[in-house]
């Protein structure tokens, strides 16, 4: 594979509040943006994240 583009790593911290009907429900904490979501399922957590390096990526290309 190549990787000629290197992405920046973002950190995200993950809280886990609960675990009601067999998944988790929490808060995602974006620590680069300071952006704070909380989420009702794992794979809702899983599509926060996922938008917001979307989000990043789109970002970026709007200043290239």
């Amino acid at each position: 594979m190549n990787y000629s583009k290197k992405r920046k790593e973002e950190t995200f911290i993950i809280k886990i509040k609960d675990g009601q009907h067999n998944t988790w429900q929490g808060s995602v904490l974006w620590v680069d943006e300071q952006n704070e979501k909380n989420f009702r399922s794992a794979l809702e957590l899983l599509k926060l994240i996922d938008e917001a390096l979307i989000d990043k990526k789109d970002e970026e290309a709007e200043y290239k």
